[in-house]
């Protein structure tokens, strides 16, 4: 039979590549070629699709077919029945409540979703300016360059509404508007890719999923604030981000989109990529500056701002890869095309890399305005394993907690801000009821002051300080007064810190105590963890009426701390047990369980300490 034109397109994104997507990729090469097929099947690389919870996944066209944790072995199969025979494998298809899901666009993952900042991103190759030419790409440039004036576009970008991805919001158009009315020989534009935060990959899979987007959207910020240089400053640990940029510039370049005279217009530009060493502190854009200058990345007092004197002291524009990713689309759509989505202050959507204890993680766009309630349960699928929702981070390690009763406020710049919690650059960690906000709070300290570069007393110390009263509480150790003293700290941090670093980073301390207090006074005033969480607040302990004496908890013990016989039963020594939980994971009965408070087995210590003495004798 003639086969149709089929276009396959395998996610390759960071999630799908670690789950063997790049083998799925040379096994459907290998079989397609023994099927003589290589010629009919066009065979797409693509950037991050999104749920990563399926990878790795694919999409074939003309369908529109989502196939989700395809293997190696599948691909013989999804060759020989849906290529040749027309028939898609449905048991790799979506399926829910008996119902099986067919198309991409209808898997419920994608529903609320609206892809701006993501719109090529899982649809074309990120390798091909073709692809990227053939759904609109460069058009906008084309228009800006050759029908407005820099002011024209500064209008456009503010009509939009368009505010800074990156993390504080501040409206994109000001700082524009700052640079270009300042005169100079010189001006920059740099693009901040220098994505730190736990659990965050939205900049990464931009990057690496539609690098001519970003690209265009720089030579559009650079010809409205008279730039003729730009910087791509991007982590090193994202190596392909970097080759894909690399890639876009030298296509660029070739094509003639870049360089002297584009369009036939008096604008020329020329970008390369610096990369970073990994400094979560060198996302903030001063410290970047110096970064990219050479200089140790330590931000400086401001004023003066980088619009007046950035790099090399010349007036600079710095934006984030997401705020450069909307550009084309606002220019092409219309200023109030973008407007009518999102709410009165927050337009447009937003970039999230879903995580934590959800079915649906992965990375998703959607409309400023939605309801952590939408995100948490219509896009990201609810909570895994039954357990109830207990909290959401929102704005990485400096961003801040919020609850249940939080679930139906709007996801916008100011809702999150009046509750302590931020949009930051767009990291979302979900948690269930078995997590301990106490140790949460500390996990996102600890981070907070490896990071920090120690310049300002107030971040170098008070950090630390903070860090050690929660380290004393969750061990068991905590004192009356610890938490206004941590409440006192974290203001003073705020209010005297150099950069947004160190004025951001009690958020998790300060809205965990606003909201989870109770956890803390049991920390405090109980000695016990109510998560059975912090290890020193609690103990493992066997039940011998249900205990069976197979022994297979003593023998899985890495410490040998458990004894006894199938007649005895079986007893855990406290003293010497490292709260490693192997003893309750391999239990077939379940007999093991953790007791909140604080244990100590004197008799074995004794006989522990009279050991030692005869070892000494």
């Amino acid at each position: 039979m003639a086969l149709k034109r089929i276009d396959l397109l395998i996610c390759c994104g960071s999630g799908c590549v670690s789950a063997g997507a790049l083998k799925i990729k040379e096994r459907f090469h290998t079989v397609l070629e023994e099927h003589g097929l290589t010629g009919e099947v066009n065979l797409i690389e693509t950037g991050c699709m999104g749920p990563c919870d399926y990878g790795p996944v694919m999409v074939i066209y003309p369908e529109g077919i989502f196939y989700k944790h395809v293997k190696v072995d599948d691909v013989d199969e999804i060759v020989a029945e849906h290529f040749v025979k027309g028939r898609p494998v449905q048991r790799l298809m979506l399926q829910e409540e008996e119902k099986v899901i067919a198309a991409q666009k209808e898997v419920p993952f994608y529903q609320k979703q609206i892809k701006v900042a993501l719109a090529n991103c899982g649809y074309i190759n990120p390798e091909s300016l073709e692809e990227y030419i053939a759904t609109g790409g460069y058009e906008a440039l084309g228009t800006v360059l050759t029908e407005m004036s820099p002011q024209d576009a500064i209008n456009v970008v503010k009509e939009s509404g368009l505010r800074g991805r990156g993390g504080g919001g501040f409206p994109t158009h000001i700082k524009w508007q700052m640079v270009h009315n300042i005169q100079d020989d010189e001006k920059y534009i740099i693009c901040n890719g220098d994505e730190g935060d736990p659990g965050a990959f939205m900049d990464r899979s931009l990057l690496e999923g539609d690098p001519h987007r970003i690209l265009e959207g720089m030579m559009l910020g650079a010809y409205s604030i008279g730039a003729s240089k730009g910087f791509f400053y991007i982590r090193a640990e994202y190596p392909l981000a970097i080759q894909r940029i690399k890639g876009a510039i030298a296509q660029a370049k070739e094509a003639g989109l870049m360089g002297e005279n584009i369009f036939g217009s008096n604008f020329s530009f020329d970008a390369e990529v610096r990369t970073g060493a990994g400094a979560f502190v060198c996302g903030e854009e001063m410290a970047l500056i110096h970064s990219l200058e050479g200089e140790r990345g330590n931000p400086t007092p401001k004023p003066p701002y980088p619009a007046t004197k950035g790099l090399w002291e010349k007036p600079t524009v710095v934006n984030n890869v997401e705020t450069m990713a909307n550009l084309p689309t606002i220019f092409l759509k219309g200023a109030q095309w973008f407007a009518k989505m999102g709410t009165k202050t927050s337009k447009g959507t937003k970039v999230f890399a879903l995580t934590g204890d959800i079915n649906n993680t992965g990375l998703v766009e959607v409309p400023m305005g939605i309801t952590l309630r939408e995100l948490i349960y219509d896009v990201g699928g609810g909570m895994t394993g039954g357990h109830p929702f207990k909290a959401v981070q929102l704005g990485g390690p400096s961003g801040g907690c919020l609850t249940v009763e939080h679930l139906d406020v709007g996801v916008d710049y100011e809702s999150l801000k009046e509750r302590g919690a931020m949009m930051g650059s767009g990291g979302v960690i979900v948690m269930n009821d078995k997590k301990c906000m106490v140790n949460v709070a500390k996990f996102f300290i600890e981070f907070c002051v490896e990071e920090s570069c120690g310049k300002c007393p107030p971040c170098r110390i008070g950090l630390k300080q903070m860090y050690n009263i929660l380290d004393r509480i969750t061990k068991g150790k905590g004192r009356e007064g610890d938490i206004e003293e941590l409440q006192r700290l974290g203001e003073a941090i705020n209010k005297l810190s150099l950069c947004g670093l160190g004025q951001t980073a009690p958020n998790p301390v300060l809205s965990t105590i606003r909201y989870f207090r109770d956890e803390y006074e049991a920390h405090i005033r109980d000695k016990t963890c109510p998560t059975k969480v912090c290890s020193d607040l609690f103990y493992f302990n066997i039940d011998k009426e249900h205990c069976i004496g197979c022994s297979l908890c003593a023998r899985k013990c890495p410490v040998a701390c458990i004894s006894g016989s199938r007649e005895e039963k079986y007893t855990i020594h406290q003293v010497e047990c490292i709260k490693c939980g192997n003893c309750q994971d391999v239990c077939p009965v379940n007999a093991i369980d953790r007791i909140p408070g604080m244990h100590i087995d004197v008799t074995r210590y004794q006989e522990r300490l009279a050991r030692v003495a005869d070892d000494d004798d």
